[in-house]
This record gives structure tokens, sequence and C-alpha cells, in this order.
């Protein structure tokens, strides 16, 4: 063992126990809970003909998940607190592990919907307490190695979902899309309850704000509802939709009044009068808007232009992504020897440079062509998820760190849920704007389709009883076809103008030094 890993293995750290297990067991809860997030997607169609139920309510099955787990995630510092790691860790796992069998198990929607809300509260606690407990049982000097073993647990899940979640139904049926997390959960908690060790834990005392749970709680699951619903209900025409606009606005805007207020919040705010943290946290917010109305807008693309089925677009995911499980190492190396910003300006141009590229496609685009952008965009992602968890971490007094590291997942989920709510209000919008641009230059009179009329009675409409009618109809589906693409390439246009610029974030970001913690230590020897 060589003297800089002797000497980091032998600075304090805020857990102890199997290093080996401990980093295992979080790898595999982390994996467990991003991966039920996609996988349950590719699922939709099958549950929905097993229960009998209407299109337009299937899509409670996510919606219920993303409701509670975005409430739970910004109370998981203070739970922390008050519980400790090895409790409030064990207790996450095995409700996420027991929703998971429920879900299975589930005879109709309105069944499943209320255990995926039993697992969306586990499963929001346990992405951010993975990352804490990677943080809080490695020294300072490996936080970078630690960032990277969290983000390949975490980019495991999303990359193998789709494909997973395919092959599953394929060969058995839908129960088996949740079933899969209990071996999973069963050697997380295990690790969890065993090996995870906290000295000098004391219960934290102070009073329980109540009404700042309560006003959280009414405000993060409104804005939820919002943001999943509002598109499909058409935003503010929908009187329900209005009400509870509302109601988000005036919860979240009292929470935050009176936790900046309260000698005992449950959610400490004041961490972002920390400009570090402040700017790695707002990027991270626009690059989960990014990445994941990113993702969405091709997995849309690819099945209503390409025509692909799920197990394909499981494979351009997969095609694309695979090269993150190599980069998330290395980054995890570098992120200590060279300035993180560094890094983060590369995977910003690479995030950049692969919407722009998602910008052009057209009809005709070949695998290729839809994989390169996609392996662009893993590459920056790689260089992007451990520096910027590193440099808000680091930003932070050991003793903030786990409710900063809760505060820094939930403007990750915050910011996938705008961005696809955002991209599925651009893609209706811009789709009607574009057919109706078009048609307003094609007439019966216009040569080019006059010529393209003639071509389609002559060819597949020769077939036909009615040839006008079916080349008229063949031409529709064409216009359409267009103004699709031309709403998608808007979509990635804009995503990708908007994450330029957003990356002048980095400029406020500062390269780390000594913690204030870390400063003590050493003065004390």
């Amino acid at each position: 063992m060589s003297a800089a890993t002797a000497t980091a293995e032998d600075e304090p750290t805020l857990l102890t126990g199997n290093k080996t297990l401990i980093t295992l067991g979080a790898m595999f809860a982390g994996l467990m809970a991003f991966l039920d997030i996609s996988i349950v997607n590719v699922g939709l169609n099958d549950i929905r003909a097993s229960f009998g139920t209407p299109l337009d309510q299937i899509a409670w099955v996510s919606t219920a998940y993303a409701m509670a787990n975005i409430t739970i995630i910004p109370l998981s510092g203070w739970l922390l607190k008050r519980f400790g790691f090895r409790r409030y860790y064990t207790a996450s796992i095995l409700i996420f592990t027991a929703a998971s069998v429920l879900c299975g198990l589930a005879w109709d929607l309105p069944s499943l919907v209320v255990f995926r809300v039993l697992q969306g509260l586990g499963g929001g606690a346990i992405i951010p307490t993975s990352q804490s407990v990677l943080f809080s049982r490695y020294p300072e000097r490996q936080h970078g190695m630690a960032g990277a073993l969290f983000g390949m647990g975490a980019i495991t899940g999303p990359l193998l979902g789709p494909s997973v979640g395919g092959y599953l139904i394929d060969l058995s049926s839908w129960h088996w899309i949740f079933l899969i997390n209990v071996p999973f959960g069963l050697f997380s908690a295990w690790v969890a309850w065993r090996h995870l060790k906290q000295p000098g834990f004391a219960p934290e005392r102070a009073p329980v704000d109540r009404f700042g749970i309560a006003l959280l709680a009414v405000g993060m699951v409104s804005m939820q509802y919002v943001l999943e619903e509002g598109n499909r209900e058409g935003w503010f025409e929908s009187a329900t939709i209005t009400v509870l606009a509302c109601v988000a606005v005036i919860s979240l805007v009292g929470f935050i009044s009176h936790e900046l207020e309260t000698r005992h919040p449950v959610v400490e705010l004041r961490i972002f009068l920390n400009r570090a943290y402040a700017a790695a946290t707002g990027l991270n917010f626009l690059i989960g808007t990014a990445i994941f109305a990113g993702s969405l807008l091709l997995s849309l693309y690819c099945g209503t232009v390409m025509h692909y089925r799920a197990l394909d677009i499981g494979k351009v995911f997969l095609f694309g992504s695979w090269i993150q499980l190599l980069i998330f190492p290395l980054a995890g190396r570098l992120v200590t020897r060279v300035d993180p910003r560094k890094l983060l300006v590369v995977a910003s141009a690479g995030i950049f440079t692969s919407l722009w590229l998602n910008a052009h496609l057209t009809a005709q685009a070949d695998m290729a062509t839809l994989v390169t952008p996609l392996f662009i965009r893993a590459v920056g992602t790689g260089f992007g998820f451990v520096p910027l968890t590193f440099l808000a971490v680091t930003a932070l007094p050991a003793s903030q760190r786990p409710g900063g590291t809760a505060l820094f997942s939930l403007t990750r989920e915050l910011g996938a849920s705008i961005g696809t709510a955002w991209m599925s209000t651009l893609l209706d919008r811009e789709s009607h704007r574009a057919y109706a641009a078009i048609t307003q230059h094609v007439d019966a009179y216009n040569p080019w389709v006059q010529e393209q009329l003639a071509l389609m009675r002559a060819g597949p409409g020769s077939r036909l009883f009615a040839p006008d009618a079916g080349a008229l109809t063949v031409l529709q589906h064409r216009i359409s076809e267009q103004a699709l693409v031309m709403a998608f390439n808007s979509g990635f246009r804009f995503l990708a103008l908007t994450f330029l610029a957003a990356s002048v974030l980095i400029v406020f970001m500062k390269k780390p030094g000594p913690s204030p913690d870390r400063a003590s230590l050493d003065g004390a020897h």
C-alpha cells in the first residue's frame, strides 16, 4: 500500500464497516432504484392489457411513483439525522423491496397505484442515501471514486432497464419487472443492517417540524401532478391543473419562507448560500433536464418516426450508452488529479454536441445515426456526473453533506420532471405548427404535388378501389411524418441551446481545497 493510499485510508470517516460490502450494497441499491424507473415504462402496455385499463389512466403507474419519490427525497437529510444511516437506510430498502413484491402481486390498477406510492417512498430515500453512504464511508481524498462507483450503479439501471424489461415480458409477464428487485433489495438490506456503523451517532431530539413537512408534501405532490398530467389535460384549460398549480406555488413558497425562519428546519435551505454548491446544484438541475428530456425525445422518435419496437429502442440506448461504464471509473480517478471544472467543460461540450446532432435527424436515419449522438452524450455525462457531484459535496462541511446530497438529487429529479413536461408540450405544439406551415405550400395546383399524386396513383394506389383517395392519404401521412420530424428537431434544438447557455454556471464553481473539517483535523495533528 502506498503512502498516499495509507493516508487516505487512515482519514476519519463518518461511517465505518466493511468498505467492499458497503460499496456493493450501495451500488446494488442504487441500481435497483434507478432500474425500476426505466423498466416500468416498457411494461405499461402489458399492464394496461392485463387490467383492461383505459389508456388515459395507465400513466398513474408512473405518476404515483414519481409523486412519492420527489416528496421523500428532500426529507432524507433530516431523517438520517433523526434515525441514523443504519436504521433509515435499511428500512428504506426493505420498504422498496416489499412494495416491489406487492406490485408484482397487484390485482387491479388501484392496488398497483397504492403499492407504487409505497415503492416510491422507499426508492426516493434509496437514491440520495446510497450516495451519502458512499461519501460518508470513503475518506474525502477518495470522494471522486465514491461518486464514480455510485454513478456506475445509477447509470446501469436506465441503461439496462428497457432491454431487461423487454426480455422479462417476452419470456414471462410484466409481474417480473417488479419481482426482479427482490434479490438486490435483500442483499443491500442485509449489508446495511450488518455492516454499516456510525460511531458516536446521537439521534437529533429537536422538535419535529410538522408544519414544514405538511407544506412540503402538499407542494411537491401538487407540483408533480401538474408536471405529469398537465400536457394531457391541456394545462390551464383544466380546472384541476389550475387549482393544483396554485396550491403548489402557495405551499412551496410558504415552505421556503417557513424553513428559513424556523429554528429546527426539516430541510436546511441555507446551504444554497454556498455559491459553489448552488452553482453545482443549478447545473445538475439543467443536466437532469437535458439528459432525461433528450432521452424521452429520442425514445419517442424511435417509436413514432422509426417505428422501432420497445426491445429495439432498448438496444439503441444500450449501444449508445455502454461507454459510461468505462468512463465513470476514469472520471473518478481524474477528478482529484485535474481541475474538476475542466472535466465539466468537456462534459458540457459533449452533451451540447449530441443534442445538436439529434436536432438534425431525418425519417431516414439508420442505427448508426441514432447511436452516435447518444454515444457522445454518454461520454459527456460520464465526464460530468462525477466532477459535478464532487464539487457540490466537497463545497459543504461534513455535517451538511447528507442533507446537501438529498437536495442535489432532488434538483436532478425536478429537472427531469420539468424537462419531460416541457418537451411533451413543445412536441405537441410544434408538430401542429409545422403541419400547418407545410400544408400552406401544398395545394392541388402545385406541380410537385401533382407529380407526387400521379406517382402514388400509378404505384401503390393502382391496386386500390379508389386510387385518388389512397394517394391523398399517403400524401397526408408523409406531411404528418415530416411535421413530426420537424417538431422533434425543434425540441432537441431548444434543449441544446438552453444547456449551452446554462454552462456559464461552471464559472461560479471553485476548485476544491482542504475542507474545513479536514483542515481542523490537520491542525489538531
